[in-house]
């Protein structure tokens, strides 16, 4: 794609990934962009580069733009190699003497990546500023948003914050701008990819996402436009981007069950049908996923939107059945929180899955309803009344959570 001027002499020079299905093991069904921008002041100044496998690309469009020997300054905001890639091909051709910014981790970190002995870092914390001419680079401090490297840097007279992967997608579009998304679906689709890309990558990291964007707020700075490293550039709802990932970090959710299940010979899998009628009867929203024909990301992400789970399981070996206790360890790793669990599951000479699942549940300090339902081999009459029950109980517990996380809500 052709660069873009974002604002006044600030050009997107980042390339679309139309192909990428695996995003370390994140599925991508609508591909990403690799986001970075170049700053035609007084010193010419580039952050962040692209992907290695995209470097040429992001060259070819740096030279559309400008001579690199005349690159000044450059920003690296993360040091992942989506962002970092083709950095030591780009100090091939900018000026031996060029200034590159990090933090005291990105610098530790690049020296990990790269021999950089010979190159000019310069390490910034919060509150350093650097003048390019008419604009001014102010740095912000993100540690562990997502990685310890991370900082995102504001540009002073454009009322531009660069946010590195905060606020990003993982969307492969024509469009660079949130408001290109001009139809109700497009829009719909594209608050569902920053929830999404907040849900596997971002959610362990809520209470520091909140106590930054309040350190944001409280500096003063007037941001009219959100750049990210992957994805569309907020241009017109960067309130709502704020909006959405403060909501995210306060764990709202819908009221909505998700039953997340897997299944060996069926049995798991008919439980699941009579707990979905309980659930519905009760006038709750319930999503039903099967992990093994459901990308694990997409999983995650249903998780995230609903205040309750059920995740049911066969027991294989006196043990939880493999997809599931992927998916468990997965989810650890995210420590949700505000989230209401249960399981259930089927056996055959005995049991074990759903005792697995409440301890790990208990490990992840996660509010349960208890016990869970189990069923030996094939369902009976009464079995599919104690499921159907249990999918009823289950959805008044969910709605009476769901009361009392709005009233504390309501008090902070």
């Amino acid at each position: 794609m052709n660069v873009i001027e974002i604002k006044p002499d600030i050009y997107w020079v980042g390339v679309v990934d139309w192909a990428v299905r695996d995003f370390h093991g994140y599925v991508t069904p609508s591909g990403t962009t690799y986001n970075n921008y170049l700053i035609m002041d007084e010193e010419v100044t580039l952050v962040d580069t692209v992907k290695h496998d995209f470097l040429e690309v992001g060259i070819a469009n740096l030279k559309s733009i400008v001579d690199p020997s005349l690159i000044k300054n450059i920003v690296v905001n993360h040091i992942e190699n989506d962002h970092m890639g083709a950095l030591e091909r780009v100090m091939e051709i900018v000026p031996r003497d060029v200034t590159i910014y990090a933090t005291q981790r990105g610098k530790a970190g690049m020296g990990r990546f790269f021999d950089i002995s010979k190159w000019n870092i310069k390490v910034v914390k919060t509150g350093d500023e650097i003048k390019t001419g008419k604009y001014k680079l102010k740095f912000i401090e993100t540690p562990m948003i997502h990685w310890p490297d991370s900082m995102m840097t504001y540009v002073d007279g454009a009322k531009l914050l660069l946010s590195q992967d905060a606020f990003g997608q993982h969307i492969a579009t024509a469009a660079r701008f949130d408001d290109e998304f001009i139809d109700s679906a497009s829009w719909a689709e594209l608050q569902d990819a920053t929830l999404d890309y907040y849900a596997n990558i971002l959610m362990p990291f809520g209470t520091l996402i909140k106590a930054k964007i309040n350190e944001i707020q409280k500096m003063g700075i007037e941001i009219d436009m959100i750049a990210p490293d992957h994805g569309v550039i907020w241009r017109k709802h960067h309130e709502r981007a704020m909006e959405m990932y403060l909501d995210m970090a306060n764990n709202k959710a819908k009221e909505r069950i998700v039953i997340i299940y897997d299944t060996m010979w069926s049995s798991t899998e008919q439980m699941a049908l009579p707990m979905l009628r309980g659930i519905r009867d009760e006038e709750v929203d319930c999503k039903v996923i099967k992990l093994r024909s459901t990308p694990m990301s997409v999983a995650i992400k249903e998780f995230w939107k609903s205040r309750g789970c059920l995740i049911g399981s066969p027991t294989l070996n006196n043990e939880v059945f493999p997809s599931i206790a992927e998916f468990m360890v997965h989810l650890k790793g995210l420590r949700p929180k505000e989230r209401l669990m249960a399981a259930f599951g089927s056996y055959g000479w005995g049991g074990g899955a759903v005792n697995w699942l409440y301890e790990m549940f208990k490990q992840m300090k996660m509010p349960v309803i208890e016990p869970g339902v189990q069923v030996q081999y094939r369902l009976k009459a009464e079995d599919e009344n104690r499921c159907y029950e249990f999918g009823r109980n289950f959805a008044r517990q969910v709605k009476e959570y769901q009361k009392k996380f709005n009233s504390a809500s309501k008090t902070m």
